[in-house]
């Protein structure tokens, strides 16, 4: 017998589903892949010369995505690579990459931050606070299986 999903986890999945395919859209018209958004996304909020683990633990996208999408954009110019410590990798964004970030990425962090901001300060602590309390409770829960 199949297990009987709470219909409150099939209205959370739906709005989840929605939520991604909202950015899926934002990236296409963009002109970006979703990992190539992801990373840039990430190089705004955490900062030039990061490493490609700092945008995989921010993004939780797989070493191997990051990787080769951090080639492409280094390909098409938007990022250089400059060598750290050991085997580590800077990744900083060339002139064209921060051209790009301010026409494609900023736009979107100010559409987010509209989003945001539409909710009272109240409404924008609850839904965080909600948030966290799922997300520690599924961990705990998904730690016991």
């Amino acid at each position: 017998m199949m297990p009987e999903l709470h219909p409150g986890m099939k209205e959370f999945n739906r709005i989840f589903k929605e939520c991604n395919h909202i950015y899926h859209d934002i990236a296409l018209k963009l002109g970006l892949s979703d990992s190539g958004f992801d990373i840039l996304y990430t190089l705004c909020e955490i900062g030039d010369g990061c490493l490609q683990k700092d945008i995989c633990d921010a993004t939780m996208l797989s070493k191997q995505t990051i990787h080769s999408s951090v080639q492409k954009l280094a390909k098409d110019g938007y990022l250089s690579l400059q060598p750290g410590k050991g085997r580590d990798l800077h990744i900083h964004l060339t002139s064209a990459g921060k051209a790009l970030m301010e026409e494609k990425i900023t736009p979107a962090i100010q559409t987010e931050n509209l989003a945001f901001t539409d909710m009272s300060k109240d409404e924008q602590e609850e839904f965080l606070r909600l948030n966290r309390k799922y997300i520690d409770s599924l961990r705990r829960h998904a730690a016991q299986l």
